[in-house]
């Protein structure tokens, strides 16, 4: 599904600071809570995105007729915790970031190693990591994945929408062929309008080119409001 309607910037609102037990490691560990303090200046351009007739209600919708569980009180933040662990052991080292903001992870994929300039085609030594990433995603299939595409300011703006479509749709398509269903995904391409560095020098540019997604758990919001 593509979103082409309303952006809102994801906030983290993160206060104090708790143990829970893991229920999937069985460890006792600091909450969500307590690990979201000091990041959301990071990832304060990172874009969610909403459609009139709520892209992710309709996304919980098919999942849970699928028979997908949906997760509920401390299960939530256990669950992404544990996701997250695993994505930081799978990502290291290849330059794309994970970011916490609440109960939602941020992966951060810059454009010089996903894509060549101006293109829109993966290159192939990335292949890996998206296979790297469709491995967790297959292993934590509560979640929701939102995939959005970003360009500097150089060029026509029509190019750059353009362009962060193809980007996006490119990354999305890939993860499908891995597996991931299409029903858990939306692409969104946004152009240059939310910049993390300044487009005035080349290194800022290479930041701002880029593809995010966001990782969102299948929470039970949308089963029990229809109960």
């Amino acid at each position: 599904m593509k979103l082409r309607l309303h952006f809102v910037i994801l906030l983290a609102a993160v206060s104090g600071a708790a143990c829970t037990t893991n229920p999937y490691t069985g460890e006792r560990v600091a909450s969500n809570k307590a690990k979201g303090a000091g990041i959301g200046a990071a990832v304060g351009a990172v874009v969610g995105a909403l459609t009139g007739d709520d892209a992710d209600e309709r996304r919980k919708r098919a999942l849970i007729g699928a028979g997908v569980g949906a997760l509920s009180g401390t299960a939530v933040g256990a669950y992404m915790d544990a996701q997250e662990n695993k994505l930081r052991a799978q990502l290291q080292g290849t330059g794309v970031s994970v970011t916490r903001m609440g109960n939602d992870l941020v992966l951060n994929m810059p454009g010089n190693i996903t894509f060549d300039v101006d293109r829109s085609d993966l290159r192939g030594d990335f292949l890996p990591v998206l296979d790297s990433v469709s491995l967790v995603l297959k292993e934590y299939d509560q979640t929701l994945v939102d995939v959005t595409g970003h360009t500097d300011s150089t060029g026509a703006l029509d190019h750059n929408m353009s362009l962060s479509d193809r980007r996006a749709a490119s990354v999305a398509t890939y993860l499908r062929g891995t597996g991931i269903g299409s029903d858990r995904m939306v692409t969104l391409g946004v152009g240059p309008h939310y910049p993390v560095a300044d487009n005035t020098s080349e290194a800022g540019r290479r930041l701002n080119r880029r593809v995010e997604l966001v990782l969102k758990p299948l929470t039970q919001g949308y089963a029990s409001a229809r109960r």
